[in-house]
């Protein structure tokens, strides 16, 4: 499995580097990617704008890799409405809706970050509010523990989709 990496207007966190956590960019580079209609998903959310390159995906999974795409509630629904229009997409699609146990978790989770004012994550909550009401428009709901069990579940949930008959290849005898 790999991971497709996402743009974005907003300055590195520290530890970050370009090309491997994020394509840092600035909003002229990126307003120009748009216009170029390289971004399969892309959204502005507090002031900065993220985006999932075209190429990043398709060519990942051209070549036969499982690839996730971290993206909020609005860059799923904008990937399940080009899946309906592209059969390769459509193929691959599976979404999983992560979020933590409680809004007081996440609170904690975004204050140990220590990368936001106070008003900052008092928005950031507002907002997740009303994105975990979407959860239902996913396959799938990941309840977060622990970064080592989320991914054990996420990659239980990657298994299991391979193992759909409409996505395996037939047995041969």
């Amino acid at each position: 499995m790999t991971r497709a990496i996402t743009c974005t207007t907003r300055p590195p966190r520290p530890g970050e580097k370009d090309g491997v956590d994020y394509h840092f960019c600035d909003a002229a580079e990126f307003k120009r990617r748009v216009q170029a209609g390289d971004f399969i998903e892309h959204a502005t959310v507090f002031g900065r704008s993220y985006g999932t390159l075209r190429s990043e995906l398709l060519d990942k999974l051209r070549a036969g890799r499982d690839v996730l795409l971290n993206v909020d509630v609005q860059g799923a629904a904008t990937i399940r409405d080009r899946a309906q229009a592209g059969p390769e997409l459509r193929r691959a699609l599976v979404t999983v809706f992560l979020t933590p146990p409680s809004v007081t978790v996440l609170a904690e989770r975004l204050s140990k970050r220590n990368t936001e004012a106070a008003e900052e994550i008092q928005k950031r909550l507002a907002l997740a509010r009303q994105e975990i009401a979407q959860w239902t428009h996913f396959d799938y709901l990941l309840i977060s523990s622990t970064v080592p069990e989320d991914l054990r579940r996420m990659l239980a949930i990657v298994e299991a989709e391979k193992m759909r008959a409409a996505r395996a290849a037939a047995p041969e005898f």
